[in-house]
């Protein structure tokens, strides 16, 4: 009995995979096209908008609470915020496009938001890896003190980016109010996610504030994984997994949700 129940989780899982495989070469042919830059753009464009915000910073000089280099310090920040600021907009309403789909009995809306979110999160880490590797060939920056935390920053960052999606994506079936929401609530979250700033710079009461967004922790732990000893990096591993975790719980209740109401209609 638990053999036949082990087969039949591989069998599905197989299935799963292949479903979400082809879902992603769509959505990467739908988003891209299959002429031009197509398959580079993916990371083309989080790379172009990266590099102009290090270059205005670098030019208008502006401070940033440390003397680490502006490079490095504009790279760790906006990637980061690239990572899981896009995922929601790829989610919020995503399911009209792909109704379509829903016919196939394979293809449920998790997988559908798993594609999109797939293919954010290589763009953007494609994005970070390049740029890393360029401008420290380039001399503009030191690679990772700790590479380990890096990723290990940049995986809570995404795990946090897909789960906020999710639950965002899945809730925008319900009420158009996520979509004109969210918005306006990611252009106020921009400044206080740590890219343009050190928490340790931040008063005290400045800093209370601003660590209970899930996010500042993920960065914070990146910069120390690049800058190690040079900054005194402030976040919770504990408090951070807590909160993504809560976050995917309430994303999948709602999917579930979600997916009934398309079957009943």
């Amino acid at each position: 009995m638990q053999g036949l129940h082990s087969t039949s989780l591989r069998h599905s899982w197989a299935i799963q995979r292949r479903v979400i495989g082809a879902l992603l070469v769509r959505e990467m042919l739908t988003r891209y096209g299959r002429h031009n830059l197509g398959f580079l753009w993916i990371f083309v464009e989080p790379m172009i908008f990266t590099l102009g915000v290090t270059t205005l910073w670098t030019i208008s000089g502006m401070g940033h609470g440390s003397n680490l280099p502006i490079v490095a310090f504009a790279i760790t920040g906006y990637s980061s915020v690239l990572l899981w600021r896009n995922m929601p907009s790829r989610t919020i309403g995503g399911l009209g496009p792909n109704m379509p789909l829903m016919y196939h009995r394979n293809v449920r809306v998790i997988d559908i938001f798993l594609a999109r979110l797939l293919l954010e999160v290589a763009g953007a880490t494609m994005s970070f890896v390049m740029l890393s590797l360029l401008f420290s060939f380039l001399g503009w920056m030191k690679l990772p003190e700790d590479i380990l935390k890096v990723v290990f920053g940049w995986v809570m960052l995404a795990w946090f980016g897909a789960a906020l999606a999710i639950f965002l994506g899945a809730l925008s079936e319900r009420t158009e109010a996520v979509e004109k929401l969210w918005h306006p609530a990611s252009y106020l979250l921009f400044p206080l996610s740590g890219a343009a700033f050190l928490v340790d710079a931040l008063p005290k009461v400045g800093q209370e504030f601003v660590l209970l967004l899930p996010m500042v922790h993920g960065v914070e732990m990146i910069r120390e994984g690049y800058f190690g000893s040079a900054i005194h990096a402030h976040y919770s591993v504990a408090y951070m997994a807590t909160f993504n975790s809560i976050l995917t719980l309430l994303g999948l209740a709602n999917v579930r949700y979600a997916s009934k109401t398309l079957t009943l209609s």
